[in-house]
């Protein structure tokens, strides 16, 4: 299967809305309350809060496509984009997500390959991330990608405060 990635586009702000909004809901939304959902997704994935990351330098967002269907996306940043002060060797990794359908097909993979190319083409020593303690699949994909735990940090999830594990990588 082969997968293109592609760089958003500030006129792909609608697709990339949607899919933020239904990868979000199927990764986590069993397991929180619609109310705390909607407000997360108003906040983050209002058109003019993602416009506004889009057309940021230090960030950067990715589609995965298979057969020009939308599969997955990713966004990472650098700098002062990155949702912790990590140094400036540093890329974060703050969104990668895959269509509930396409999960296990290497996806995840190939966009994390986007992140550490990303990362080289910054002159980024290491890759982190933040992941929900809770969710068990992502720590493992992270974990055989040669990530490690190096802390943590909340993450605001509408009126819910979570607990993030911090995963770093050296590249």
């Amino acid at each position: 299967m082969t997968i293109d990635i592609q760089k958003v586009r500030v006129e792909e702000v609608e697709a990339l809305q949607k899919i933020s909004i239904e990868t979000f809901g199927d990764t986590f939304g069993a397991d929180n309350s619609s109310e705390d959902l909607d407000q997360y997704y108003q906040k983050a994935y209002n058109f003019k809060q993602l416009t506004s990351e889009i057309t940021n330098d230090a960030s950067y967002f990715f589609f995965a496509k298979q057969a020009d269907q939308l599969v997955g996306y990713l966004k990472v940043n650098i700098d002062e984009a990155q949702s912790e002060k990590m140094g400036p060797d540093t890329l974060e990794v703050e969104r990668i997500y895959v269509r509930q359908q396409f999960k296990r097909l290497g996806i995840g993979s190939r966009l994390m390959q986007q992140a550490l190319e990303v990362a080289q083409e910054n002159h980024k020593r290491k890759i982190w991330l933040g992941v929900w303690e809770h969710n068990e699949a992502a720590k493992k994909f992270y974990q055989t990608q040669g990530f490690n735990q190096v802390g943590e940090h909340v993450f605001q999830l509408g009126n819910d405060l979570q607990r993030d594990l911090i995963m770093l990588k050296d590249i």
